[in-house]
């Protein structure tokens, strides 16, 4: 019984510092939505998408701790990440330089 409730506690101050960040995140950019998607033995990748257009990624342990940090923070998860959220995204010529530059 100790054993699993180390792994709550951990799971949950996992959960609170990754709601935290995402919550910073979303109050930053006037709201935020995003997607969840497993990594593998990483964990899972959290991608948000702020309402002004700016975005970022965050690495959870898992996908479960992800999708609850997002919940917790207030930010609309979507199944997939989709041509609507991705047009939600403004890149800046940091960006596009960027991705022109790898075919150099």
């Amino acid at each position: 019984m100790a054993d699993t409730e180390q792994v709550d506690a951990k799971s949950e101050r996992q959960v609170k510092r990754l709601a935290h960040q995402i919550g910073t995140f979303a109050k930053a950019h006037g709201g935020a939505e995003g997607n969840v998607a497993y990594l593998g033995e990483r964990g899972a990748r959290v991608a948000l998408v702020g309402e002004d257009g700016e975005w970022g990624n965050l690495v959870a342990p898992s996908v479960e701790i992800g999708r609850r940090a997002a919940e917790k923070a207030g930010v609309t998860l979507r199944d997939d990440f989709d041509g609507e959220l991705a047009a939600k995204i403004r890149t800046s010529a940091y960006e596009w330089k960027r991705m022109a530059g790898i075919q150099l």
